[in-house]
């Protein structure tokens, strides 16, 4: 199953990941190709966070089925 880093900026990092990954294999993986660089690492934007605009935690990835994009903030 291919993981892949989206996107990353300074404090947040967006990774594309197998949707049966629990959240510690995605902040593993998050660490391991970007690491944060803080005390604390990066930690999952979840439900109801204003920065997701809306949308769910875990979103469905437009060219793998498989897969689902997550936003994880420093």
């Amino acid at each position: 199953m291919a993981a892949e880093v989206v996107r990353s900026g300074v404090l947040s990092i967006q990774v594309c990941v197998p949707k049966s990954w629990p959240d510690d294999y995605v902040l593993n993986f998050a660490e391991t190709e970007n690491p944060c660089g803080t005390t604390n690492g990066w930690h999952i934007r979840r439900h109801g966070d204003e920065s997701l605009g809306g949308c769910d935690e875990r979103v469905q990835c437009s060219s793998i089925e498989e897969n689902c994009h997550i936003m994880l903030d420093a």
